[in-house]
């Protein structure tokens, strides 16, 4: 085939998973240019995920179904060629990066495909990848050494060493913090444009797009709806919002107050700080009332007295988590624990619940040394909903997972108690259900209703809204919101800035051990020092603000709307309540 403009050529592609109704995918006709950054966006089923398992052959070599049309890819049928010489083509690393890490250290990691395919180069090929995804000098390192966003890019590593012209990312920076997913986006962007790799990511982070992509493909119902330039698909305001989209702050913010008339601004919609920086510099600015809380000083529930922890190493040193820590959590606080991956933040929450002993010091909870006491036994003081939802659940059933903790502690009323709680969080339809194969909101919501089953006095919460989409996480965060009338203290840890904004009354960064920070949104957000240190970011909306006035603390859209525009009142181009999303 003569070489054209375009690395991938989509005519009519039809998908139909067995056994289902209707296909995920339905007539699409799609090209990609050769060197293009591409963003595929769109709501929860739509079928972003199928498309790009078509691309590299998962689909319908190893994912069976009733695929019709036409797929080339670098050149040929995806149909007609193996699944080996695929991966060769068009690289791919998931959302759950961590499952395609196979081999205990890092370059026998990234040269393990190579490896397989009988490469006699192999080793210097894993050498290459690593230097080009920026973990160069870690190749004799374990894998279990490397953060989060350094495993992720192992994981892309381990794509690059084959050499794609094409690589496909599924929501690259879902579980990690600001600062490890600057990075990811920063190598990528290397690959694309110094080695002109062609980068295809799954992304709900539409300030990323805006920063990084060249064009958005919108998939809505199996179709595709458009392929535009990444600014002026940014700016279809209500058409993304159709879609469960949330565009960036900065545009969301200068669609409203062009709404209210307060802004003139005939072209696109800005889409990233430097182009609201241009757009808002005329704005006057007018404080609004600045959301706040009186610091609780109700009576101790927990705390931690000269706290030293650390895990042991295969290699090298004990890793020091905690190094004298101290610290008191007050009854009724709603206090979020930030930090870069790493900080301490689930080992903070592991103390509490005794599943995790300290070295030294002491953890207690309501006065009460609990080094002796068994994690069972604490259930009823303090409960901790994991990370990852699905290790909650553990029988057949939403409704018996509620009841499993009440039923087996013969807990009087276990059964009336379980019906409220099913109605409370909306899972009444739902409760004959395996929880394990529901919807990650609806996943969500089982697991802090068997969280909150035995009526703990203390609530702890590992990343509730990770790897969920922006419209999932706001229905989590109305859900947090409602919760706060359920158990007094809750802590939850996060990287989600939106929902630290929102929600928590007091606020604790962890850094090197220690806890770096501790404060209101204003007093933490305010301080250059910490922000830098924590390696956390405010939304993006407060750095606009700041960018326009340093007297500016403005947290959602609607914050920053009554701020820089008329005062008569949030809501004029029908946005009310959506100022958080983005």
């Amino acid at each position: 085939m003569e070489q054209t403009g375009n690395i991938i050529e989509i005519r009519n592609l039809t998908f139909t998973y067995p056994g289902a109704e209707t296909p995920v995918l339905k007539d699409i006709s799609l090209d990609v240019e050769r060197g293009d950054f591409l963003a595929v966006v769109g709501n929860n089923g739509c079928g972003k995920s199928t498309l790009c398992k078509v691309l590299n052959g998962l689909i319908p070599h190893f994912i069976m179904g009733d695929r019709q049309g036409s797929v080339r890819v670098d050149g040929v049928e995806t149909l007609e060629t193996d699944i080996g010489e695929l991966a060769r083509k068009a690289g791919y690393v998931y959302q759950d990066f961590e499952n395609q890490i196979v081999r205990p250290t890092v370059l026998d990691e990234a040269s393990y495909a190579c490896m397989n395919y009988a490469m006699q180069d192999y080793l210097e090929r894993g050498e290459k990848a690593l230097e080009q995804c920026g973990l160069s000098g870690r190749e004799k390192d374990y894998v279990w050494q490397l953060s989060g966003g350094q495993t992720h890019l192992l994981a892309l590593a381990g794509a690059v060493s084959l050499q794609p012209e094409i690589l496909i990312l599924d929501e690259p920076i879902a579980q990690l913090d600001p600062a490890h997913a600057d990075r990811i986006y920063q190598v990528l962007r290397e690959l694309n444009e110094k080695y002109g790799k062609t980068i295809i990511v799954i992304e709900h982070h539409t300030e990323y797009i805006a920063e990084y992509c060249r064009h958005v493909l919108l998939l809505k119902d199996g179709h595709a709806e458009w392929k535009l330039p990444a600014g002026e698909a940014l700016a279809r305001v209500e058409e993304l919002r159709s879609c469960n989209i949330y565009p960036p702050q900065v545009t969301m913010a200068a669609y409203e107050l062009r709404g209210r008339g307060s802004l003139k601004c005939p072209g696109r919609l800005p889409a990233t700080l430097e182009e609201g920086k241009k757009a808002f510099e005329g704005l006057a600015f007018h404080p609004a009332v600045s959301w706040a809380h009186t610091r609780n000083r109700g009576p101790r529930m927990a705390a931690f007295e000269d706290v030293s922890v650390s895990y042991r190493a295969v290699k090298g040193e004990p890793r020091k988590i905690f190094e004298h820590l101290n610290l008191e959590i007050r009854k009724g606080e709603k206090i979020a624990i930030v930090g870069s991956n790493g900080a301490g933040k689930s080992t903070l929450m592991k103390l509490m619940t005794g599943l995790l002993k300290p070295r030294e010091g002491r953890v207690l909870l309501k006065e009460q040394d609990i080094r002796d006491t068994k994690p069972e036994a604490l259930s009823q003081i303090v409960s901790l909903v994991y990370q990852n939802p699905e290790d909650m659940f553990i029988k057949d059933s939403v409704e018996a997972d509620i009841a499993f903790a009440m039923k087996e502690r013969q807990v009087p009323g276990w059964q009336e108690r379980t019906a409220e709680l099913l109605e409370r969080f909306r899972l009444t339809e739902l409760k004959d259900r395996d929880g394990r194969l529901l919807s990650g909101g609806q996943m969500r919501r089982a697991s802090l209703a068997v969280g909150v089953a035995l009526n703990p006095e203390i609530l702890l919460l590992d990343e509730p809204t990770a790897n969920l989409d922006i419209a999932t996480r706001r229905e989590i965060m109305r859900t947090l919101n409602e919760m706060k009338y359920i158990t007094d203290t809750v802590l939850i840890a996060t990287h989600d800035m939106q929902l630290v904004c929102e929600w928590a009354e007091r606020i604790l960064v962890l850094c090197g051990g220690r806890v770096i920070a501790d404060g209101s949104r204003n007093e933490i957000f305010g301080n250059d020092e910490v922000r830098r240190r924590a390696g956390i970011r405010p939304p993006e909306i407060f750095t606009m603000g700041q960018l326009l006035t340093p007297d500016a603390f403005c947290y959602t859209v609607e914050e920053f709307a009554d701020s820089f525009g008329d005062t008569e009142g949030f809501g004029h181009a029908g946005l009310a309540g959506q100022a958080e999303a983005g």
